[in-house]
C-alpha cells in the first residue's frame, strides 16, 4: 500500500470517529435537557404546588422518588428537595440550581413520607403523607 492509500484510510477512519463523537454527544444533550419526570421511577403519586415551583411524589415498588421543579428557569437560585420516610432521616438534594432540585429517593417500605421543596425563599412541606 502506498503512503497515499494510507493518509485517505487515516483520513476517513478520523472523520468516522468526529461524526459518531458529535453523534454521541448531541443524543447525551438531547437526554439531559427533558427532565419532564426529574429521572424518577414509578407513577407520580402528589403533586405539590407552590409560588414558585412544582415538588413531584412518585412512587414504585416500596421506593418515593421526589423532584422539585422551577416554575421559571433562569439564573441559578438556591433549591431543594427532600424525601423522609417514617424513623429516618431525611435524604435531601441541596443547592444553587436553574431548573429543578432532585432526584431524591427513599425506600420507605409501608410507611409515610414527609416531601419538601424549595425554590428561593418559598417553600412546600407536606406532612406526613402516603401512610
Amino acid at each position: 500500500m502506498d503512503s497515499g492509500a494510507i493518509r485517505r484510510r487515516l483520513a476517513f477512519g478520523a472523520a468516522v470517529l468526529a461524526v459518531s463523537g458529535a453523534l454521541t454527544l448531541s443524543v447525551t444533550g438531547a437526554a439531559q435537557a427533558a427532565p419532564a419526570g426529574g429521572g424518577c421511577a414509578g407513577h407520580e403519586v402528589r403533586t405539590l404546588p407552590f409560588r414558585t415551583g412544582v415538588t413531584h411524589v412518585y412512587k414504585q415498588d416500596g421506593y418515593v422518588c421526589a423532584v422539585t421543579v422551577a416554575r421559571h428557569s433562569g439564573a441559578p437560585r438556591t433549591m431543594s428537595v427532600s424525601v423522609q420516610a417514617r424513623g429516618n432521616r431525611p435524604v435531601v438534594d441541596r443547592g444553587r440550581y436553574r431548573h429543578h432540585a432532585g432526584p431524591v429517593t427513599v425506600h420507605t417500605g409501608h410507611r409515610c413520607v414527609w416531601i419538601r421543596g424549595t425554590v428561593g425563599r418559598y417553600t412546600i412541606s407536606s406532612g406526613w403523607i402516603l401512610c
